[in-house]
């Protein structure tokens, strides 16, 4: 028998027992999230029989339509995943085997050292039955080599799965599975916060100064023209993102995209090169004149983030781009030598004054279940930590045991009480809550989404005026395409990255060197590279 058959006859074998396990549960289960009750015969102090008394099975809130336990035996199943400690002794590994049944072994390894331990991982051959981080085209060849499962193939029995990615979303799976319409990895539901990143300014300084925040590209050179003013050894804009400056900053001008420099344009639908549009040239033109005019830190380009900090928590500069947890980490280094330090959240620059649109489910984390006797029980726990309930336990934990409810209705952790800002990694560490590679929906109550004053207002200010991009189509690319794709674009963008820091940095270059750099930028395969995008997304439309 080969081996190819004996795989399909296990197969169908699985799936006899599975049906006959389902036919079982249902003659005397009643389908929701509660395991049965049955009644319990007690005996009366004398010796007799007393009323049966039913004992209730415990309530751990909406699986999504799930039944707990989720296996009928006693099961272990491997995870490995990112982590900076062991954490099967902690409360959610000890949670999940006491709500599912299945003990999991969480094989963490530290973030510096998981590449190389995944790739010699994958080398021997012996898979754990959960894993990830690898990328689709990775996955998809896994996936015809019948190592891991394709996830859509086992939806009958992913009620959260196929709620969240084949019913409401189904644009998943023509996004993120292979050319046969096979999925092989988990996607991740509404991990990121609305506003993550963005412009900011001192608003102690220009409070000082009588300067009202920008809330245009022509109020924002005004502001930084004033501070110019007011502290001459200043630059008022500091940055230590490097070329990426030209990406960030790209979304005010309608060009930003994960695929930067390729963006997608929503007026014709067609993906075109951001840096060779005139808006680019525009944006070029502006920071241009920011630099020649000391506004911009001359070493905007190389500032470590060492070296930025020491400008921006000082009078070298006042205005930035960075994360949002940057508002309050710089007043919280600075306040005991300079308690008005108030670093906010401040709008965009550009003809759009737009940000960056986060997406709202990915897959490209690339969660996945190996092939093997456990790949029903791992899709199942995964479907479980899918649901609000297995939400919660990731994310929150348990109520009632290492977490309360405030009357502002935010979480708080008793045992926590002494360190004074409890975020994710405190979480992981203590519970094993967050690790990276196990989340596949937050709960939204979290800590990770309970924004300080700071925060909160830069929510409030983009959401409110919707100051966002529009989110790209995420399309699908063949092997062949990924291949010629990574040759193109890495040219292409570094190219690209020389000219534009070329263009700011040197008084010379004009319209001349502009046009220079179009013929140029045509000869290292953009149109090529353009081609392949706009193939792909002709597919992505059709499939819609």
């Amino acid at each position: 028998m080969s081996q190819k058959l004996s795989k399909k006859l296990l197969g169908t074998m699985l799936a006899l027992a599975m049906v006959i396990t389902l036919l079982a549960a249902c003659s005397g289960n009643n389908g929701n999230n509660k395991s049965n009750t049955a009644p319990v015969a007690t005996k009366s102090s004398n010796g007799n029989n007393t009323a049966p008394v039913e004992t209730a099975a415990p309530d751990y809130g909406d699986t999504g339509g799930l039944t707990l336990p989720l296996v009928d035996k006693p099961t272990t199943l491997t995870w490995m995943l990112v982590g900076e400690h062991e954490v099967n002794k902690l409360l959610v590994a000890q949670e999940i085997e006491k709500r599912t049944g299945i003990k999991v072994n969480f094989q963490t390894v530290s973030q510096s050292q998981f590449k190389d331990k995944l790739s010699v991982t994958l080398a021997s051959g012996d898979l754990p039955d959960i894993f990830y981080a690898l990328t689709i085209p990775e996955l998809n060849e896994l996936g015809a080599e019948d190592a891991v499962v394709a996830i859509n193939d086992y939806a009958d029995m992913l009620p959260n799965f196929s709620k969240l990615y084949l019913e409401e979303n189904p644009w998943v799976v023509s996004s993120y599975g292979d050319e046969n319409g096979k999925l092989y990895s988990w996607p991740v539901y509404e991990i990121n916060r609305d506003v993550n990143h963005g412009f900011m300014y001192r608003k102690d300084v220009l409070d000082a100064n009588s300067i009202e925040p920008w809330t245009n590209t022509e109020s924002f050179y005004t502001a930084l023209t004033k501070l110019k003013e007011i502290y001459p050894a200043s630059y008022p804009y500091a940055s230590k993102t490097g070329p990426a400056i030209f990406r960030d900053w790209a979304y005010g001008w309608g060009l930003g995209s994960t695929e930067y420099p390729i963006y997608y344009d929503e007026a014709d639908g067609q993906w075109k090169n951001a840096s060779t549009q005139a808006l680019h040239k525009e944006q070029l033109d502006f920071m241009k004149k920011l630099y020649a005019e000391g506004l911009m830190d001359p070493e905007f380009i190389t500032d470590t983030a060492d070296s930025w900090t020491s400008k921006m928590t000082t009078d070298k500069s006042f205005v930035t781009w960075d994360w949002i947890g940057r508002l309050d980490m710089f007043h919280t280094q600075v306040k005991d030598v300079n308690p008005a330090y108030d670093l906010r959240y401040a709008f965009p620059v550009g003809p759009t004054g737009n940000i960056r649109s986060l997406a709202k489910i990915d897959a490209s984390w690339g969660i996945t279940v190996a092939n093997n006797e456990n790949s029903e029980a791992a899709l199942k726990l995964l479907d479980y930590l899918t649901s609000p309930s297995g939400s919660e336990l990731i994310t929150l934990g348990v109520e009632g045991v290492n977490y309360e409810w405030d009357t502002n209705n935010k979480p708080v952790y008793p045992e926590l009480a002494n360190i004074e800002i409890i975020d994710i990694k405190v979480l992981s560490e203590k519970y094993g809550m967050w690790l990276e590679g196990s989340y596949l929906r937050p709960d939204h109550r979290s800590v990770y989404y309970n924004f300080t004053e700071r925060e909160q207002e830069a929510q409030d200010m983009i959401n409110n005026a919707n100051r966002f991009e529009a989110i790209d189509p995420v399309l699908n690319f063949t092997g062949d395409e990924v291949s010629r794709i990574s040759d193109l674009k890495v040219n292409i963008q570094t190219a690209a990255e020389e000219f534009n820091t070329k263009y700011v940095l040197d008084a010379k270059y004009g319209d001349t060197q502009w046009n220079d750099w179009l013929s140029q930028a045509n000869s290292l395969g953009v149109n090529e590279l353009l081609d392949i995008y706009n193939a792909a997304q002709a597919r992505y439309n059709a499939a819609q």
